[in-house]
């Protein structure tokens, strides 16, 4: 059967108090949407690349269509510039923690009390590419019962990701989905630097292979851009969002 592409995208702003501003959040309902039906919740950080560079409405209609994967209503969290990107989604970003809040304890709220949802951990997924890999993995270790699948496309890891998977005590409550490419090895980052995404994400790996996360890890021919996260999509929802 061939895809249906018009679900409906919905513009909404949340005031977020621990952010102390107006986050703009992308709602993308499905052409199966109906509000009598219950909705895993696919939160992606930066949000309007996976919905123009990733295409992942169409890709989520696509499995919808094969039922590959449960009902998913997608939520897009844009960030404002590059500035606000590394604030809320580094480790080290002034806004990191105060980010991790407006998901777990502002947006994840807002959605249950507007949508059908689940309303269980395992019922949400954050997705992130690069740094935003790194926000979503972070948010989802700090709260595990609010978030129960993860997507890793390309993160950045440092020492403080590593550390924090390794302090991790409750990973059977986490499921997560891990890939990077095998020419990640001189990736230029927003502040100009060069550095080997490839070598600390294999560190992580085997971290997490010898934890009791449910996990999935593999290393894609290619390097830390949208022609290989796009297409990384259709396995990565299928995995992770199945009936």
């Amino acid at each position: 059967m061939e895809a249906k592409t018009h679900g409906i995208t919905k513009e909404v702003t949340i005031h977020s108090h621990s952010l102390g501003e107006e986050v703009e959040v992308l709602l993308y309902f499905p052409s199966t949407y109906s509000p009598l039906y219950k909705y895993t919740v696919l939160i992606a950080q930066d949000g309007r690349d996976y919905f123009n560079l990733g295409r992942i409405a169409k890709t989520t209609e696509e499995l919808l269509t094969e039922r590959e994967i449960d009902n998913t209503i997608i939520v897009g969290i844009p960030y404002i510039d590059v500035k606000d990107r590394y604030e809320k989604y580094h480790p080290n970003g002034s806004k990191h923690n105060k980010y991790q809040r407006f998901l777990a304890e502002e947006l994840v709220p807002y959605l249950d009390s507007e949508l059908p949802t689940y309303q269980i951990g395992m019922g949400r997924a954050l997705i992130g590419d690069s740094l935003a890999g790194t926000a979503s993995l972070l948010t989802a270790l700090s709260y595990p019962n609010t978030f129960g699948k993860v997507i890793l496309q390309s993160p950045y890891v440092n020492d403080h990701v590593k550390k924090e998977v390794e302090q991790f005590s409750q990973p059977h409550l986490l499921s997560i989905y891990h890939v990077v490419g095998s020419k990640e090895t001189a990736v230029e980052t927003t502040n100009g630097k060069v550095k080997d995404f490839l070598a600390p994400n294999r560190e992580l790996n085997a971290l997490m292979k010898n934890m009791s996360f449910t996990y999935f890890y593999d290393e894609f021919d290619g390097d830390h851009t949208w022609t290989h996260w796009q297409p990384d999509l259709h396995r990565a929802l299928k995995m992770s969002l199945k009936l």
